[in-house]
């Protein structure tokens, strides 16, 4: 199954809103890539679709190995500098292979 028939499966499920929350796609986003009219990077997509509900695991620079899930949940997080954490995340995470665009 490609993330495409995931994600029509998942929004017949469990509907927009419920997809929205998990993958982080905006409203309209979520409804252009549906109706076939998005223009931005359909990779990208895939990348959140799949993060949301493919149970996988990626090797991240700064925490190990982790759900692709937080992966993509630590890279929505706000920078704080602050929090050394936070800023190793924000370093490794604009060249990681996993980023969601």
């Amino acid at each position: 199954m490609d993330w495409f028939e995931l994600l029509l499966q998942k929004v017949t499920e469990l509907g927009r809103r419920q997809v929205e929350a998990d993958t982080g796609l905006s409203k309209t986003t979520l409804s252009m890539v549906l109706n076939k009219k998005y223009n931005g990077s359909l990779d990208n997509v895939g990348k959140r679709v799949a993060a949301a509900y493919i149970r996988t695991t990626v090797n991240c620079p700064v925490l190990g190995d982790i759900a692709s899930q937080r992966c993509a949940s630590e890279q929505q997080k706000p920078f704080s500098h602050s929090n050394p954490q936070r800023v190793r995340l924000f370093r490794a995470c604009k060249t990681c292979p996993h980023r969601n665009g």
